[in-house]
Formats: structure tokens, C-alpha cells, sequence
């Protein structure tokens, strides 16, 4: 340890001699090299600056008393330096670290959303899902048998981050492996209760809402747990009706039950499923009232389910300078004509 000590020194003195000699570019080229050998040699700055110190008092022993002092007192303030520069380091490591992880669940989360729409011949489909930073806490899940009926789901995860992530992917596979033969709505969600209520933290909660169109009687039935109500919309009467459903968010109680509603769907009439993301919408001081957003769902009634959702999204997204403030999900399914 000594020999390599005094092998530094050795070296410094002579790039520093060289360099007050010559005052050259040189010279400060070949400290930069110096420098690359101290970081691999894990030197810390107050090392390098003691290095420093000692090789000065070699060259100039006669400096005066004040000098030599204000040397003591760098290579202390170096000390305090170097301390909270490894600290630093560390913590800034660290930080890459977590946004690699965040980077790898944010990913994931987009595999584990559905692909594409599912193409029903007597439904028109539009959903929209913007997380408002990397990772959302929004989910939304299609299921659909062989007899163009579909289960639709929409559900909140109360917890960010990574552990949404997994909780995400908890909730679709358990929905993957219930049989095409859809249960009812209700008969889902206490399915998918047991299973998070075994499965996750007390700390974190899901809402979800789940409906089951029914494409040959054109009946939709639904049950909630805790989620956001949407609305359904009635072309004849050319109204909006809340789309309540009443139940506990999952992972509560084990043996919780949920309620199942029930609704005729005619032609040209819609289901909205929503996340709190477009409810909990800020303007300025203030939440946008719900009434507003069906005003703006029926400013776009003319265009397509996807169409509609894309630019009521849009308008919520300009209110807010374009700055979600929550993870915003959008579903509509309107029977055709």
C-alpha cells in the first residue's frame, strides 16, 4: 500500500513539475490521464488532494505559514466533498436502478393490455388508455366467446408503480383463465375477489367494473366494485342515464357479493365505461362535473365509438395544458343499427 502511494506521488510531482515548467497543453493532457488512473485506483478526492498537499511541500518548503494552512484547511472541506460525493453517486445509481425497473414494468403493462379491438358485427367499439406518467394504474380487458358475446372490464389499481404492474398482470390471467363461457358479471368479480384478497398487499386495493353483452338478445348485464359509474346512453329518448353498480372494491373481504344490473341495449344505444382519470378531470380550481362530460360525449354522437372517445379525450386533455394529473381510460360500445 505504502509503495503504491509513493509510486502516485512520484508520478503527480512529475506531472505537476512538467507542467509548471512548460505550462502546456501537454501538460494538462496529462493530468487528465492521471486522473483516469486515480479513478481506477479508487483514489477519493481528499486523497488527491493530500497527494497534492505533500508534493507541494516537497517542492516548496519555504511557502509561507498561511499557504500551507489554507492547504489543511481545502483538504478538510474535501473530506466533507468527497462524503457527500459518494453519497450522491450512490443515491443517483440508485435512481437509474429504480428507473430501469420502471422502465422494464412500464412495458410490461403494455403487453399486458389488449392488442387489438374486438371485432363484433352488431357493436362499435372505441377505448382509449393514457397513463399520465410511465406507469398507469388503469386496466382494461376484453373476453369474447365464439358467439360474438364480449365481457368487458375496466378496472383502477389504488397503488402505482411497480407492484401495480404485478397486480395488473394478477388480474389478467385470472380473467384469462375463466372459460369463454363468461359467468354472469357478478359470479366474475367474486371469483376475482377471492383472488386478490389472497394475493395482494393491505395497502393496495383494486376497483373494477364488468359487463356481459350478450350479442343475440342484446342484453348487457353488469356488477361494480367500488369503481367510477359510467353511463348509458338511450338513443330514442336521446338521454343519459348514470351506470351505477353498487359493491366493495376488491381485495377487501373474502366472501364479499356483488350485485348484478341489468340493461336492454336498442340500436344506437352505448355503454361508457370510464376511469377517474375523466371524472377527476382539474380545471383551473376545480373538478369537471360529470354533467360536462356527457355534454361532451354528445357533442361527438355523430362519429364512430372510436372517434368519440379520441376527442373527448382530447378536450380533457387541452383543459388540462395537456398535463393528466391521473391515468385516463375510456370505453364506449354502442350497438349499430
Amino acid at each position: 500500500m505504502k509503495d503504491t502511494e509513493t509510486k502516485l506521488q512520484q508520478s503527480y510531482r512529475q506531472i505537476l513539475c512538467a507542467f509548471l515548467e512548460n505550462k502546456s497543453e501537454q501538460g494538462l493532457y496529462n493530468a487528465q490521464q492521471f486522473t483516469k488512473k486515480l479513478l481506477e485506483q479508487q483514489i477519493s478526492p481528499e486523497e488527491l488532494v493530500s497527494l497534492h498537499c505533500a508534493v507541494i511541500d516537497e517542492l516548496f518548503p519555504t511557502l509561507p505559514e498561511e499557504v500551507q494552512d489554507s492547504f489543511d484547511f481545502l483538504l478538510e472541506v474535501m473530506i466533507g466533498y468527497g462524503l457527500a460525493y459518494r453519497e450522491h453517486q450512490s443515491l443517483r445509481d440508485r435512481q437509474r436502478e429504480l428507473e430501469s425497473e420502471i422502465e422494464v414494468a412500464a412495458n410490461m403493462q403494455q403487453t399486458l393490455l389488449p392488442k387489438v379491438t374486438p371485432s363484433i358485427p352488431s357493436l362499435d367499439i372505441g377505448v382509449l388508455s393514457v397513463p399520465a406518467n410511465k406507469m398507469s394504474g388503469d386496466y382494461y380487458h376484453y373476453v369474447q366467446d365464439d358467439y360474438d358475446c364480449i365481457g368487458i372490464a375496466i378496472a383502477d389499481i389504488i397503488g402505482k408503480g411497480v407492484p401495480a404492474a404485478l397486480c395488473m398482470s394478477m388480474i389478467k390471467y385470472a380473467m384469462d383463465s375463466i372459460p369463454e363461457q363468461c359467468p354472469q358479471p357478478s359470479e366474475l368479480l367474486e371469483n376475482l375477489n377471492r383472488v386478490v384478497e389472497q394475493n395482494i398487499d393491505d395497502s393496495m386495493f383494486i376497483t373494477m367494473m364488468y359487463g356481459y353483452y350478450h350479442s343475440t338478445n342484446h342484453e348487457f348485464r353488469y356488477s361494480g366494485a367500488g369503481h367510477e359509474p359510467g353511463f348509458f346512453y338511450h338513443a330514442e329518448e336521446d338521454t343519459f342515464e348514470e351506470l351505477y353498480a353498487k359493491g366493495l372494491v376488491l381485495g377487501l373481504s373474502k366472501k364479499t357479493k356483488f350485485r348484478e344490473y341489468y340493461k336492454k341495449v336498442k340500436p344506437g344505444d352505448f355503454i361508457v365505461f370510464l376511469s377517474d382519470g375523466v371524472t377527476e378531470c382539474r380545471v383551473d380550481d376545480r373538478f369537471i362535473e360529470r354533467e360536462e362530460i356527457i355534454n361532451l360525449i354528445r357533442k361527438y354522437l355523430h362519429f364512430d365509438a372510436q372517434e368519440m372517445v379520441n376527442r373527448v379525450y382530447y378536450e380533457l386533455a387541452k383543459l388540462q395544458g395537456f398535463n393528466l394529473r391521473d391515468d385516463f381510460t375510456l370505453m364506449i360500445l354502442r350497438r349499430k343499427v
